[in-house]
């Protein structure tokens, strides 16, 4: 039996800062990046929370902890937690959150919450007691965020151009091919119409098929407008993927219609999907609704 740390115990960031400086959104942002995120934990439980982990087998490879002033006198001990995760040769980083005291006084007034340490005195007062006690944390503080000129979107792209791993998207896209007689697709964000295409439906020798097929495909491709539909709609696309990087709209559905969405809808999806899985930072995955339908 031994105290030594795994090869590879994964990495641990400590997510602390002033109130009201965006500790939540932070979280969140974490957790769409696939982060473990536990919140509001004492700083004396990181220890004994990050040995579970570890019997995840590399389950976990990354954990995020919320700590903060909510765990009252416990939290002094901030420090010497983190020290000694390091010492024991996990790979930990400190992320302080922070603000202007009149941004945070706005932030307080606007939510119309008491400060968690203002008493029976002011919310500016709370503010200054806080900084008080979180001086030595923010000066060993491996990355410090003002968040003063965020607004909950921007600090959440900031948190994923931080901490999401290199390569990671920002951003995923689900094509999915619909049949517009069973109805549009309740969670579209965008949706297109194929039916201005010929309806291979209408060739007997393709109507057995669908737009999987090598003979479906070549024929819904190879018919007026088809190539420059394609190329036109995945072009003006780009700038929309790119803006909802910047938005921090994690996710969004693009609909491709035609009337049983089982020939040109499906081509077109996966032609897209080719074209539009090369937008840096966007993750494209294709789904066909209606493709089993009878």
């Amino acid at each position: 039996m031994t105290d030594e740390a795994p090869e590879d115990p994964g990495e641990v960031l400590i997510v602390t800062g002033m109130s009201g400086a965006g500790r939540s959104t932070a979280a969140d942002a974490l957790e769409d990046l696939d982060w473990y995120v536990v919140d509001n934990l004492p700083p004396q439980m990181l220890k004994p929370l990050l040995d579970l982990t570890g019997l995840a087998g590399g389950a976990l490879p990354r954990v995020a902890v919320v700590v903060d002033v909510r765990g009252r006198d416990l939290f002094r001990g901030l420090p010497d937690a983190a020290r000694a995760l390091r010492d024991a040769r996990r790979q930990v980083r400190l992320l302080f959150l922070d603000a202007s005291d009149d941004v945070l006084v706005r932030r307080f007034e606007a939510v119309r919450r008491p400060h968690p340490l203002q008493g029976d005195g002011t919310i500016l007062d709370g503010i200054r007691r806080e900084r008080q006690r979180l001086a030595l944390v923010r000066e060993s503080a491996d990355v410090i965020v003002d968040t003063s000129s965020f607004n909950i979107h921007q600090l959440a792209t900031r948190i994923v151009d931080l901490f999401s791993e290199e390569g990671a998207a920002r951003h995923t896209l689900t094509i999915q091919s619909f049949g517009f007689k069973y109805g549009l697709p309740p969670d579209a964000d965008i949706v297109a119409d194929m039916r201005f295409l010929p309806n291979p439906f209408w060739e007997e020798s393709l109507r057995p098929y669908t737009g999987e097929d090598d003979t479906v495909r070549a024929y819904v491709l190879e018919q007026t407008g088809a190539a420059e539909f394609l190329e036109s709609y995945a072009q003006a696309l780009v700038p929309v993927l790119e803006g909802y990087q910047r938005e921090n709209k994690r996710h969004s559905v693009l609909a491709i219609g035609c009337t049983g969405g089982k020939h040109r809808s499906v081509v077109m999806a996966n032609e897209l999907a080719a074209r539009l899985g090369q937008v840096p930072g966007v993750a494209v995955r294709v789904k066909h609704r209606d493709l089993g339908r009878e």
